[in-house]
């Protein structure tokens, strides 16, 4: 007869896996405090001069540095045209605290243009008025005092070859799906808020989730921007993100660029986290969008470069 486990073996490995989950924490306490900033570039022929946009997404209320010194030093390193900002910037969970995302938004404002749309963590206040009563209203109008262009379901031109675009995904669209497919939207749903996507100028669209990419695609956004999943939460080398909010697990689009008939999207890994705080392998990300003008016969050459257009400098800053 095989003799059981004991006493000794089970205090080994116990100690042994403590050790691993505290190795974790150290690794994932580090890399959430390491601001990873990275470029895209974009090309279109709408584009007529270049510009350099930053965008951020997912704070949620994560502070780099006293006031996110170092984040405001990060941006201003870049000299961006314009700041856009993808939503989810505080957590709301029982009460929205956005004394962060207001001073840090105060700081940019002062400096750049800023164009915000929103993500569930915003959508909530509004979803649950019984719990956030006024709040949503109250943070909108202080952002409309800073002269933040709020994107809620609306357009705004930037330039002369540019139109940034905000659209607010209902609460269907954001449940917990484990194993389940999403929610379709419906073929209309962005021309029913947006109207018609700007054919003529190069199209931008601020999209929280990056599920929905291809009906953004078909309306005419030429790139569209989200976040909303953190990355994947831990990283795994060619598989990518293992877990989303929504509880997907290693969804294709936790991160990166990826391209569908012409059209762009870029998914950041976010700077927070909120629920599941924890980022191993998954750098808090500052993302530098490049745009630049192309002719014509580049764009086949540009679609056989799509992953690898991101330069990571990995750096902590």
């Amino acid at each position: 007869m095989g003799k059981g486990v004991t006493a000794a073996e089970l205090t080994v490995a116990g100690l042994a896996a403590a050790g691993l989950g505290t190795a974790f924490w150290i690794r994932s306490e580090y890399e959430k405090d390491c601001l990873s900033v990275e470029t895209v570039p974009v090309f279109s022929p709408k584009i007529r001069s270049r510009k350099k946009l930053v965008f951020l997404s997912d704070l949620h209320n994560k502070e780099f540095g006293e006031k996110n010194h170092r984040l405001l030093s990060a941006i201003d390193q870049v000299k961006p045209d314009a700041v856009l900002i993808g939503g989810d910037m505080m957590v709301s969970k029982g009460n929205a605290q956005t004394e962060v995302p207001l001073r840090l938004i105060y700081n940019l404002s002062k400096r750049y243009p800023v164009y915000y749309g929103n993500g569930n963590h915003e959508n909530r206040m509004v979803w649950e008025r019984h719990i956030y009563k006024n709040q949503y209203e109250t943070y909108k109008e202080k952002l409309k005092a800073m002269e933040v262009v709020y994107l809620e379901d609306d357009s705004s031109s930037f330039g002369d070859d540019l139109v940034i675009s905000g659209v607010d995904l209902g609460k269907r669209y954001y449940r917990k799906l484990f194993f389940e497919k999403p929610e379709p939207l419906p073929k209309t749903y962005f021309q029913n808020r947006l109207g018609k996507a700007d054919e003529s100028r190069f199209q931008i669209l601020l999209l929280h989730s990056p599920m929905y990419f291809k009906e953004a695609a078909a309306w005419g956004a030429d790139l569209t921007l989200s976040g909303h999943f953190h990355g994947g939460t831990i990283r795994i080398p060619v598989l990518g993100g293992v877990m989303t909010p929504q509880y997907q697990f290693f969804l294709p689009w936790c991160a990166g660029t990826f391209e569908k008939d012409g059209k762009m999207m870029a998914v950041s890994r976010g700077l927070g986290t909120h629920s599941i705080n924890i980022r191993i392998h998954n750098k808090p990300q500052l993302l530098v969008l490049d745009l630049q003008p192309e002719e014509a016969d580049r764009r086949l050459q540009r679609r056989t470069d799509n992953e690898s257009k991101i330069r990571r400098d990995g750096k902590r800053v």
